[in-house]
């Protein structure tokens, strides 16, 4: 990853004795670790900031909503749920109940570091009846670990030349909306789960770094690579 790439070239200026040049990849961990830095980057990758007016949103086959917003803690008789992006649960929620289709699909995502009996789709489809989802109208997909395998999988699920209202964070998007155009399903992007807000304010105190920027800066990166890879290998 691009952090661990410019801690490793650091440590290789310092062990060779290039000082100046190992105070310019210093400058940049620091710069990469500021809100105003990470910010900045973060906005563009998840692009315009818009959360759509349900009335202008034409109805479709499916609501897609992927996982990647739970983490499933196993115990021997029992499992326990910590929730992180539920802006994706509630965003399919919200497009159910106003009636743009009547079939909501998750995702069986499962953690390639985290790897549970029970999948988040199963999970998400238990929560979606207590909130007032008919249990017909929910599908799940067979078990998958990223975003590729999930369009495969609702394309094989649905079928293809079907059109889908697709929910997922808005960073996310970008590279979720080529895949599953690349199975033959057409995609409406339904964005939420925004990091940044529109318009940041700036203070002093953005230029100082933090773990927390650190982390989104990451985030960030990776998901220009993800993109970079796809362009290259499968678009």
């Amino acid at each position: 990853m691009p952090i661990m790439l410019l801690l490793v070239a650091m440590f290789i200026c310092i062990k060779k004795g290039y000082k100046k040049l190992s105070y310019v990849f210093l400058a940049l961990f620091y710069i990469s670790a500021t809100p105003i830095f990470s910010n900045f980057l973060f906005q563009r990758v998840e692009g315009e900031y818009l959360y759509q007016n349900m009335e202008a949103i034409e109805n479709v086959d499916a609501i897609v909503v992927l996982s990647g917003m739970l983490r499933i803690n196993e115990f021997e008789n029992s499992i326990k749920i910590e929730w992180e992006d539920i802006d994706r649960f509630f965003g399919g929620i919200d497009l159910y109940k106003a009636k743009k289709s009547n079939t909501l699909v998750f995702t069986g995502g499962k953690s390639p570091y985290n790897i549970t009996h029970i999948s988040e789709g199963d999970i998400l489809k238990d929560y979606a009846t207590k909130f007032g989802v008919c249990e017909q109208d929910i599908r799940v997909t067979k078990e998958v670990l990223n975003t590729y395998e999930e369009s495969l999988a609702v394309a094989e699920l649905i079928g293809k030349n079907k059109t889908i209202l697709l929910v997922t964070s808005a960073y996310h998007m970008k590279r979720a909306k080529g895949l599953f155009e690349k199975q033959g399903v057409f995609v409406i992007p339904y964005k939420v789960d925004f990091k940044v807000p529109p318009k940041p304010n700036f203070y002093l105190i953005d230029i100082l770094p933090s773990a927390i920027y650190l982390k989104r800066t990451e985030v960030a990166l990776r998901e220009v690579l993800g993109r970079l890879y796809y362009e290259v290998f499968w678009f």
